[in-house]
């Protein structure tokens, strides 16, 4: 199953951000390679969030990211949100839908 997850970033994160980036990047990276996140990056303009896109059995993963990102537990983040996303488009849609 895919998931998305959705960060809202406190009014501070890009003065907090240098503090904390690598480990969250190391934590990032963590995941990417164990298979579960497949793209995550910080909106532009205004940099006020990011998404980070899983595919995963069940948001345990996600919930478990959360729990150790070092912008969460520093509270770079003030807000964030999981999606459950049934993708149906695409070499990787996990339920694809064909036209007929």
């Amino acid at each position: 199953m895919h998931f998305i997850l959705f960060y809202e970033y406190s009014a501070d994160y890009l003065a907090r951000r240098p503090e904390f980036r690598d480990a969250h990047l190391h934590k990032a990276w963590e995941a990417q390679r164990r298979g579960e996140l497949l793209l995550a990056g910080a909106f532009a303009d205004p940099a006020d969030g990011a998404a980070f896109v899983f595919n995963c059995e069940s948001m345990q993963a996600l919930d478990q990211f959360v729990a150790q990102d070092p912008y969460v537990a520093n509270g770079l983040v003030k807000r964030h949100w999981i999606r459950a996303w049934t993708t149906v488009v695409g070499k990787d849609a996990h339920t694809p839908v064909m036209p007929q």
